[in-house]
């Protein structure tokens, strides 16, 4: 069966995270949370804000981590960054799923609030919630703010870039 419109999910609701209860929840999609050169220090960083309270799907946060990450990878090179995504997806979202085709309009009257069966991982997003950051130098913090904002391309909700650190290093390019 197809995957229903992300509009049916954005909307906050109700935590439901308790796994040990549930039968059946899927895996989370979202592979890694940390990227490129782990060890090293870097004086710039720059982070991914939400603006809006939703629900970010675990695919719309791998979506934006491989955005970001192939970006600035191939940009600046994977020992000048290091990435990390912010947020975790606890929230299990579940769907009712009715009969669909012809003949079904019989079927689907009933239960019209069903509490449904889970279908995938999303994460809780309040306004300020830092989703994604990247840790830079000086001299590829144009890639970075580029990367970041073609992860916010991928999320549901406008997204604004904010330097947390390393401003004096940036004269001119704020």
């Amino acid at each position: 069966m197809a995957k229903k419109p992300a509009r049916m999910f954005r909307r906050l609701e109700r935590p439901y995270t308790r796994k040990e209860y549930i039968d059946g929840v899927p895996g989370i999609r979202l592979r890694q949370f940390e990227m490129g050169n782990k060890k090293a220090q870097f004086p710039v960083k720059l982070t991914l804000v939400a603006e809006e309270g939703v629900q970010v799907r675990d695919t719309a946060l791998e979506a934006a981590r491989i955005a970001a990450n192939k970006y600035i990878s191939r940009r600046a090179g994977s020992s000048n960054y290091f990435l990390k995504v912010r947020i975790y997806p606890h929230h299990i979202l579940r769907e009712h799923r009715m009969a669909v085709g012809a003949g079904a309009d019989r079927i689907s009257q009933g239960m019209r609030a069903a509490f449904g069966k889970p279908v995938g991982l999303a994460a809780r997003v309040f306004p300020g919630t830092k989703i994604m950051s990247i840790w830079t130098k000086p001299e590829f913090f144009d890639f970075a703010k580029a990367a970041l904002n073609r992860a916010a391309q991928k999320m549901p909700t406008p997204c604004k870039i904010v330097v947390e650190e390393g401003r004096e290093y940036l004269k001119g390019k704020i």
